[in-house]
């Protein structure tokens, strides 16, 4: 890959993969690996950034990293905990806050540096830590403080090492692209070249020599992922990718039959299974969310086992895994990153399974995708299609699996997203769903009591997935479509409305 390349060093923050995301914004392409598993190539990069991190440098336990030929030799952002770091081992004085500094801050300080350029006073930015820097580091300078934190950002002299304690790769910092951009083009001279057309090229030269004349099989999910993935492989290797469209019995209502009609057209070689009732006799008396999801990967697997084996001479599995999948079951790189929940499509294949593992959307957010998908032609309405989780409504149907909890599901969720359609609100929403409640309430209906389920709605706005605020969709339209989900699907007599954002809570509720 011929493109100026930014490494990042991952100490286990959530927001890692942002910062990656933000760098890639500008077109540029950035990597991320653990901070103890630093390239030992390090002239591939032309600069390093330091990632935050749940660690405080005053622990025992404080990962620390070996900047030998980075520091003073390449341009370096060190990012909040990397700030601390830099601060507390170089001359600096680091200590607890007396309050923990979390949420939106505006720059009341900043210094005319060309790091700074165009980022005024007043500019919102996003704080996440427990420690302060209390003293600069050996030969720091301040370039900017907030009401509460005083060196907010410094830089050190006679080095093009830069430090900040707040977040520039989350949206609440307003002016963090900006930021990005001053650092990585104006000071490290980086070329912003890495593009959605550059990706496709390059994927797709490197999908050909990985799998030269093998056979693969991708299941589909009619998803924005799978489909984008697909169209890349198909590009590489044409008659040799086998696309396989599962029916897991817990779709959206009618979702077989209409994505299989959906990839007509596009050229791929695309099969339907239909494996409902392996996947509900697998999830029979299972609630807990984590077994659930172990599950529905278990039976993924064997049923796309089952289906390569009647394929003559297939040795590759692909998936439309995305970065989001990849860092909250376990960091991305092997790095020290928290576990949120696994995904189906992460962690590998088991032993009785011959087949090889190929992700070519494995490093991108699902914007990029979006974007990839574009560049390629893809249909816009495809592309536009709300994330839907791999598990699909088993991870909407709280507790345990039955078919008539999926049935009502399946009709609240048609009503609901239909309804986003038919008022304008789909486009502008990221993802909505329903959930159905392991409770019952009491209701009257016809002058009769009723005691039946109760069904909460969810819709987000979102670019990446990592983080997400509810959106606040007009009540005539809540009116209307509890009224509708009440008048029209047996077994449910409430509808709430989640306003929760991820964080704290996650976009899904299990």
């Amino acid at each position: 890959m011929q493109h100026d390349k930014v490494l990042i060093l991952d100490f286990g923050s959530q927001y890692t993969q942002l910062i990656a995301r933000r760098v890639r914004e500008l077109n540029i392409y950035s990597e991320i690996h653990p901070f103890n598993k630093i390239p030992k190539q390090l002239n591939d990069y032309k600069a390093v950034i330091l990632s935050g991190s749940p660690m405080s440098v005053r622990s025992a336990e404080a990962f620390h990293p070996e900047l030998k030929g980075i520091r003073g030799e390449k341009p370096l952002l060190a990012v909040c905990y990397g700030a601390q770091y830099l601060a507390h081992f170089s001359g600096g004085e680091v200590a607890e806050s007396n309050t923990r500094e979390y949420g939106r801050a505006n720059l009341s300080f900043v210094e005319d540096d060309l790091f700074l350029e165009n980022i005024s006073l007043g500019s919102q930015v996003w704080m996440s830590h427990s420690d302060t820097i209390k003293t600069l580091p050996t030969k720091g300078k301040l370039l900017a403080s907030t009401h509460d934190v005083k060196n907010a950002a410094y830089k050190i002299e006679d080095e093009q090492t830069y430090a900040i304690q707040f977040h520039p790769e989350v949206y609440h910092s307003t002016d963090g692209k900006q930021l990005l951009e001053n650092f990585l083009v104006k000071i490290a001279k980086l070329n912003p070249d890495w593009t959605p057309n550059a990706f496709v090229g390059e994927t797709v030269e490197g999908l050909q020599a990985k799998i030269g004349d093998d056979k693969v099989v991708l299941g589909l999910s009619g998803g924005v992922d799978s489909s984008v993935a697909a169209m890349l492989l198909h590009k590489a290797i044409g008659k040799n990718l086998y696309c396989i469209f599962v029916n897991n019995g817990l779709l959206r209502k009618n979702e077989f039959v209409d994505v299989l009609e959906q990839y007509k057209g596009m050229g791929l070689n695309v099969k339907g299974v239909d494996a409902s009732a392996r996947f509900l006799d697998a999830l029979a008396g299972k609630s807990d969310p984590e077994e659930k999801r172990k599950a529905i990967g278990r039976v993924f697997i064997e049923v796309f086992d089952d289906e390569a084996n009647q394929l003559d001479g297939v040795k590759w599995l692909a998936q439309g895994t995305i970065y989001p999948d990849v860092i909250e079951s376990v960091s991305a790189t092997g790095g020290p990153s928290a576990v949120i929940k696994s995904h189906h499509n992460v962690g590998g294949l088991p032993d009785f399974m011959k087949l090889k593992i190929v992700e070519p959307l494995r490093l991108l957010f699902k914007d990029e995708v979006r974007r990839v998908g574009a560049s390629m032609g893809m249909d816009k309405a495809l592309l536009g299609r709300h994330p839907f989780p791999g598990p699909g409504l088993a991870i909407r149907i709280l507790g345990d699996i039955t078919p008539e909890k999926v049935r009502i599901l399946q009709e609240v969720d048609a009503v609901f997203i239909n309804g986003l359609r038919d008022a304008g609100l789909y486009d502008k929403v990221w993802q909505a769903g329903a959930i159905l409640l392991p409770v019952n309430s009491v209701g009257v209906m016809g002058d009769e009591r009723t005691y039946e389920k109760c069904v909460a709605l969810r819709a987000v706005e979102s670019t990446d997935g990592m983080t997400a605020d509810w959106v606040n969709l007009p009540y005539e339209f809540l009116q209307k479509t509890s009224n509708d989900i009440i008048n029209k699907v047996k077994g449910v007599n409430r509808v709430v409305y989640d306003i929760s954002s991820k964080p704290p809570a996650t976009i899904e509720w299990e």
